[in-house]
């Protein structure tokens, strides 16, 4: 059987169908086009790529994605794509809203911390004159001693003459022996020898503790030979301690002195209130860290230097913000929006500049009043709702600002 009849009759008959469908879309193009030209012009807005509709272009053209651009007027709703939920939709969707609140937002921060000795209450014993260490009645630190206690004996050459002299004159009875004797007195002052710390006994000079605490330091060891004015011993109390905490640099402006704290301990289940008693001027190169000082009494002496910690502190707010509880929040990478609630089952994407957050909230800084309604469950759907809603105009199947969501 011959075919070319066959293919002929189609070819002619396909062609014939493609003719009909190119007239028949001119003759609808046309009162498309008259009605267009008819309408007044529209404001642009911007251009924009229908599939990234968060980008923004200011002429016509391709997008870096390589689509044809599309506008958007200014009666599109500030060119911001809404939808409208219908209300059994939206409670199957488990849709919820939070009010934005217009407050003053306080920030508590945890940072950690070390407790050491306060320093204000330290006191070093020193050599004062040169010598040797003969005893060391003391010899471990974190001893307990009161005040008067002999801590060390020291044997200074220097004082040998003047204590001999001063021994040797000290029983006279003529006048002009108490006359020398007041001179040897004035000697041994003058050699940092006085009669409440030292005593005088055939092996040196006995010194003894200034007042009553531990000892933090024992710097030297029997036989050693000291220098005048060497630190042999420190001696500190435990009745108050420092808390020394480390603030981020990002956080470490806002902390100042008198600002209430609380201490917790590892190892103690007791929490300790308290307040900033110092800001350190200087910043830590090493761990970008500023160290903030808290002073805590310990008449109990459950506090140790050394002691890790956690220190909260509540920094107040600067100015009432309006605040969006966290979950409220659509982050991108590139910016942040929150979707508001427009009333009637109507949603649109708000975008935001955030500020601060603390306590399960974050403050806006721009793009909300204060008096709006934030969704907080679901918002991430019609958050690409609405974003979807730009290629949907540009294919033409929803001219205006907002689409419908049916069940």
């Amino acid at each position: 059987m011959n075919r070319l009849p066959l293919v002929l009759v189609a070819g002619a008959t396909l062609f014939a169908a493609l003719s009909a469908g190119f007239f028949a879309g001119r003759h609808h193009a046309a009162p498309d086009m008259a009605m267009s030209a008819a309408s007044p012009a529209k404001q642009v807005l911007y251009w924009y790529d229908p599939m990234i509709p968060d980008q923004h272009f200011p002429k016509a053209g391709l997008s870096p994605m390589g689509m044809e651009m599309v506008p958007r007027y200014a009666d599109d709703g500030g060119g911001a794509a809404g939808v409208r939920i219908d209300p059994s939709v939206r409670q199957n969707l488990g849709l919820r809203t939070a009010p934005v609140t217009r407050r003053r937002l306080d920030e508590r921060i945890d940072v950690p911390a070390t407790l050491a000795w306060d320093l204000s209450e330290s006191v070093t014993v020193s050599a004062r004159a040169d010598g040797v260490i003969g005893r060391l009645y003391t010899p471990a630190p974190s001893t307990a001693v009161v005040k008067g206690q002999p801590l060390a004996t020291l044997i200074a050459p220097v004082w040998d003459a003047a204590l001999a002299e001063h021994e040797a004159l000290r029983h006279t009875r003529s006048s002009d022996a108490h006359a020398l004797a007041d001179a040897s007195r004035q000697r041994l002052a003058t050699l940092g020898l006085t009669d409440a710390d030292v005593r005088t006994t055939a092996g040196g000079v006995v010194l003894v503790a200034p007042r009553a605490g531990t000892l933090a330091t024992v710097d030297v060891r029997e036989g050693q030979r000291v220098s005048a004015g060497q630190t042999l011993m420190t001696l500190t109390g435990l009745d108050q301690i420092w808390v020394e905490a480390s603030v981020p640099q990002a956080s470490a402006a806002q902390v100042a002195p008198g600002m209430p704290v609380t201490v917790h301990v590892d190892g103690i289940a007791d929490t300790f209130e308290g307040r900033i008693d110092t800001v350190i001027a200087q910043l830590d190169t090493d761990t970008r860290t500023r160290r903030v000082r808290v002073v805590l009494p310990n008449p109990g002496g459950q506090l140790a230097p050394g002691m890790f910690a956690h220190v909260a502190i509540d920094i107040p707010g600067a100015a009432a913000l309006p605040l969006v509880p966290d979950e409220a929040l659509v982050e991108t990478g590139e910016q942040s929006r929150v979707i508001v609630d427009d009333g009637a089952g109507r949603f649109h994407p708000q975008e935001v500049r955030t500020g601060r957050s603390s306590g399960g909230y974050t403050e806006i800084v721009d793009g909300l009043q204060g008096d709006e309604r934030v969704v907080v469950s679901g918002q991430f759907l019609l958050d690409s709702e609405a974003s979807l809603s730009g290629s949907l105009r540009r294919l033409g199947a929803t001219p205006a600002a907002t689409t419908e969501a049916t069940p």
